[in-house]
């Protein structure tokens, strides 16, 4: 909110990078659409752009096809007459009709994300529940806190950056010690965890990324199971470290779709995500059967999501 009051207000030009649609909407007057090594102009809001776009690709669509029938009617009328002498001048002419055409080449589709989210055993009612449990590291971030959380529930945890979302997450999982209290996790569950970031250089290539966790799929398994995620040939082969933030997610995402699952723990997970891989993300989550609890700062993804949202600034030590 305030980047959008202060880029309002801003009088120079700026140049921004960002899936944030609405955020886009408020802030912008010129859109550089890249597509297939392309760069064309577009002068407006995103949803301007967006209009203006689908009506150029469906002209183009309309001229490709148009194009293609010529093309075939003019190479059939070439194979068919420049045998016989007689007609054998009209079909030359045709051929150098053919030989001038400027072809027009309609760009390849992207890959489309598709994730859907698989569906373990049925847990206990109870999936977690704290007892006065107190998160942080050299200091507490927390107040005790006390709350549970039940199947069916799907949560949105909100709050402003270093508040402690993160820290009460990897609590609750047991990857950190927590300073003091406890939590205790329900019967039979099947937790999937969704790292916001994962620091470090990862050489490994996405292709190894995917074995490593599922060692019995077959190379194809693998590579349809990373193409589902909307990544191309070329990412699936390169080294996970060389990928955009968005990419990486994809891969993250990837290993989180292909196991059994029955409660969701998804640290800001929209992150990096472009316009289409945040809207198959969404319809994932709301068809999951499992439970949910999602850190998101985006109101507009997360509201059609969850049946409720905790806001950490009640429980944190933090003064703001």
């Amino acid at each position: 909110a305030w980047l959008k009051r202060y880029l309002l207000e801003y009088e120079n030009a700026f140049i921004l990078i960002s899936h944030d649609i609405p955020f886009l909407n408020e802030v912008v007057n010129i859109i550089y659409h890249m597509e297939n090594q392309e760069l064309n102009r577009y002068v407006g809001d995103y949803d301007h752009f967006q209009e203006v776009y689908a009506v150029k690709k469906a002209q183009l669509e309309a001229a490709y096809r148009r194009q293609q029938q010529e093309i075939s009617e003019l190479k059939d009328f070439v194979a068919r007459n420049k045998a016989r002498v007689s007609t054998r001048n009209m079909a030359m002419s045709r051929q150098k009709k053919l030989d001038k055409m400027d072809v027009i080449e309609l760009a390849a589709e992207k890959p489309k994300p598709e994730f859907h989210f698989r569906y373990g055993r049925t847990p206990g009612k109870m999936l977690f529940e704290t007892h006065d449990l107190v998160t942080g590291y050299d200091e507490p971030l927390s107040k005790p806190l006390n709350f549970s959380m039940e199947r069916g529930q799907k949560i949105a945890l909100v709050g402003t950056n270093g508040i402690g979302k993160t820290t009460l997450l990897k609590s609750i999982l047991g990857l950190i010690p927590s300073l003091s209290g406890s939590c205790e996790l329900g019967e039979n569950l099947e937790i999937g965890y969704f790292e916001q970031e994962v620091k470090g250089e990862n050489k490994t290539t996405c292709i190894d990324e995917i074995w490593q966790e599922f060692p019995s799929f077959t190379q194809y398994e693998v590579r349809s199971a990373l193409a589902k995620c909307g990544l191309t040939t070329k990412h699936i082969e390169s080294q996970v470290r060389v990928l955009s933030g968005g990419e990486q997610a994809k891969v993250r995402l990837c290993k989180l779709i292909n196991r059994d699952t029955n409660i969701l723990l998804l640290d800001e997970p929209t992150n990096h995500l472009d316009v289409d891989a945040k809207d198959s993300l969404k319809k994932a989550l709301q068809e999951y059967r499992g439970s949910i609890l999602l850190i998101c700062h985006e109101p507009e993804f997360y509201q059609d999501v969850v049946n409720e949202v905790w806001d950490m600034s009640k429980w944190t030590t933090k003064v703001f």
